[in-house]
This record gives structure tokens, C-alpha cells and sequence, in this order.
């Protein structure tokens, strides 16, 4: 049975959520719980299923209260990660408890409590001045922490297709470090993935002329890629970096020289490099070496960035007269549904503090909820007069 939750009330909302042990991708009642809440405040929800051959079907919700721009939108995603094995954590990870001002569960953090943090700041401020003078919407996938394809980047583009147009969105990432107010993200950097697999002949090792050894030329291209900095960043961007994540050969013998090594890197990169620049200059790099290889490379998403203006400077004002803390602009950390969003649309994160995301007894602090409702509720009450539209939005 879906938990009514009020919709004003963040702390309800939120452990309505987090009882839901969506993980990815299951949705286990959390977008019925959510949509149930909106629709209580006026907004037109459409439940969204996505699938593609040899993927499993996910759910994700769009919903939007208004007709006209701007249309503010709030991305966020109600999967969660596993929380592991139960009997690490001192609560049960789905029963969202409440103990010492904390509230606990897998997605008390990342990120189910920023949602209901959302929704509670919407209805505080219809309550307040009724219906806002554009749109309000809210863009949530149960596909994030995975293989993010059947979510948001679905979504958007079930969007273009209507015609429907988003002017400005905000991201509800954990992304303070340490306290309320330390930072927001304008960007990231971007993943780029390379699997590099050099082939030679097996032989035996009493007679390496009879075989091609291709561990040298391995080790050679790989002390050429990690050897030098690839650049030294820039005013929003720290350095770009490359770690090899593993090296495989597979050879039980100690008289036998393998055919083939194989290596596996990822390079997070600033708006210095593209996709494409990064893969010609491997492929310079491994051919000044020689030998025979191949090389498979996957961006997961490129790098960007929001310049500072009128939707950083609303995050940032709210920010700071909630908090007395005006964040910081940063483009550290990892991925997230950020990097599909801005094709279409300006793009910030502000969330909740980091520290307990992905970890055993995940939680938040009740008065961090509170403030994070607050910020939401400022960002809202000002949205429609800084962020005036550049043309009629669908």
C-alpha cells in the first residue's frame, strides 16, 4: 500500500521514500509514493517506462505544475544503491529511522531526502503565494546509479519530442563535503574510458626469439599515457587525471610468454580535452611504441560547465542567506544525470552533505533537511524573476 505522506512535511516525504528499497532499477512504490504527493499539489504527472534490448525496463517520472516559461525544473533519481549487507548497519537500511536528529537509510542522503526536500519547498510556497508565475517541474529516474541509459537522457528527449522546453534546472546531488553551504557544483568533468589490449606470440621463455612478447610494449604505452600531467587545469576546472584501473595477462605459467596484455584506464577530464582529441592522441601515443594493438574507448559523459550568471547567482543568494555560507563553485567529484541535462538547459547541484552517501548507516541531519527546504523555498520564491525566459516555454 503507497505511504501518504504530506507534501509540506520534508521528514514524512522522506522516509516515505527511503521505505521504498528501490534499488536500481527497481522503483518498489517510490515514484508512487512521490507522484501521489505532487498530485496532491496540482501537478500533472506521466509515469515513463524505458527500455532497450538487453537492458531491463526502468521507471522515471515527469511531472510539472503551469503551462508557461521559465520552466523550472528539479532533476533528481529515487534508485539507490545496494546497502550492502544489513547486518553492518546499526538500523535497518529501508526502515528510516529517526535517532539523535538523524534521519537513516540507504537514500537519506543520495538522494531521496532532496527530493521530498523539493516538494515540500513547492508546496510551502503555493501555500504562500500561490500557483508561481511560470512552471514548476520535476524530472526523476529510477536509473542514475546505473547504467543511466533508459532514465533521464529518455526522458529529455521524450521532451523534445513533445515540444516541452526547460529553462533552468537544479540538481539535487549531495554536494557539500562537510557542512550545509560549502559548496554547489556549475559543471564536471568528463569519464572517458579506454581498454587497450597489445597482441604479440606465445612461446617459450628459454627461446623469446621464437615468440613476440607483448608485455614490454604494454608496459611502454602505459608509462607513456601516466608519465606527464595531462594539463594543469584552469580557473573552474582542477587538473585532468588518468588511472589505470587494472592489468590483465592470465598467464599461470612461469615458461610461457604470453600473446596478449590487456589494460583497463579512466581519464576524468576538464573542458580542456574532448572525446575525440583523447582517443587521437592515445592512438599517437600507443603508435609511436609500435606493435600491433587494439583500443576500445566509451565516454560516459563529456565535460561542462555553467558559466556563472543568473541561475548560479539564484542557487548561491539562496544558499547563502539560509546557510550565512556562499558555496563554492566547483566542478569536483564524479558523474551524474547533470551531463545529459545540460544540452537543454542551464544546470547547478545543490544538495545535502556527502559524508554518509553510498556508506554503511547513510543518513542525514534533521536540521540539514530543514535548511535544504529553506534554500529550495528561497530558490523558488525568486526563480521566476531572475530567470526571465528567452521565449514562450511549452
Amino acid at each position: 500500500m503507497i505511504a501518504l505522506a504530506s507534501p509540506d512535511d520534508p521528514v514524512a516525504l522522506a522516509r516515505a521514500l527511503i521505505r521504498c528499497p528501490s534499488v536500481t532499477p527497481a522503483d518498489a512504490g517510490a515514484l508512487d509514493v512521490l507522484g501521489t504527493a505532487l498530485e496532491r499539489l496540482g501537478f500533472a504527472c506521466h509515469r515513463l517506462r524505458f527500455e532497450e534490448p538487453g537492458t531491463e525496463p526502468v521507471d522515471n517520472l515527469y511531472a510539472r505544475l503551469g503551462t508557461q516559461g521559465p520552466n523550472l525544473c528539479f532533476a533528481g533519481h529515487t534508485d539507490v544503491v545496494p546497502p550492502g549487507d544489513p547486518a553492518g548497519w546499526s538500523v535497518d537500511p529501508f526502515a528510516a529511522e529517526i535517532h539523535a536528529g538523524n534521519l537513516y537509510g540507504r537514500g537519506a542522503v543520495d538522494m531521496k531526502s532532496a527530493i521530498a526536500a523539493f516538494v515540500a519547498a513547492v508546496a510551502r510556497a503555493l501555500t504562500a503565494g500561490g500557483p508561481p508565475a511560470g512552471s514548476i517541474s520535476l524530472l526523476i529516474t529510477g536509473d542514475e546509479e546505473g547504467m543511466a541509459i533508459n532514465g533521464t537522457r529518455k526522458v529529455l528527449s521524450w521532451l523534445r519530442e513533445r515540444g516541452e522546453r526547460i529553462d533552468a534546472c537544479l540538481v539535487g546531488e549531495p554536494t557539500n563535503p562537510r557542512r550545509l553551504g560549502d559548496m554547489m557544483k556549475i559543471g564536471r568533468r568528463g569519464s572517458f574510458t579506454g581498454r587497450l589490449s597489445v597482441q604479440g606470440i606465445q612461446g617459450h621463455v628459454a627461446y623469446p626469439h621464437l615468440a613476440d612478447n607483448p608485455l614490454p610494449r604494454l608496459v611502454r604505452m602505459l608509462d607513456a599515457i601516466t608519465r606527464d600531467p595531462l594539463d594543469a587545469g584552469n580557473a573552474h576546472f582542477q587538473p585532468s587525471t588518468l588511472a589505470l584501473t587494472t592489468i590483465d595477462v592470465g598467464n599461470p605459467s612461469n615458461n610461457v610468454i604470453p600473446a596478449l596484455g590487456k589494460a583497463t584506464f579512466n581519464i576524468r577530464f576538464n573542458d580542456l580535452h574532448t572525446p575525440a582529441a583523447l582517443e587521437a592522441w592515445l592512438r599517437r601515443t600507443f603508435d609511436a611504441v609500435g606493435g600491433a594493438y587494439d583500443l576500445d574507448c566509451y565516454c560516459s559523459g563529456e565535460s561542462f560547465l555553467t558559466p556563472p550568471g543568473p541561475l548560479t547567482e539564484l542557487v548561491a543568494d539562496a544558499v547563502a542567506e539560509v546557510t550565512g555560507h556562499r558555496p563554492e563553485y566547483s566542478t569536483t567529484g564524479g558523474t551524474s544525470d547533470a551531463r545529459f541535462i545540460k544540452d537543454h538547459c542551464p544546470v547547478v547541484e545543490f544538495g545535502l552533505v556527502g559524508q554518509t552517501m553510498h556508506k554503511v548507516d547513510e543518513h542525514v541531519a534533521l536540521d540539514d533537511l530543514a535548511a535544504l527546504t529553506d534554500i529550495y523555498g528561497a530558490i523558488i520564491r525568486d526563480a521566476f524573476v531572475r530567470l526571465a525566459p528567452t521565449q514562450p516555454s511549452a
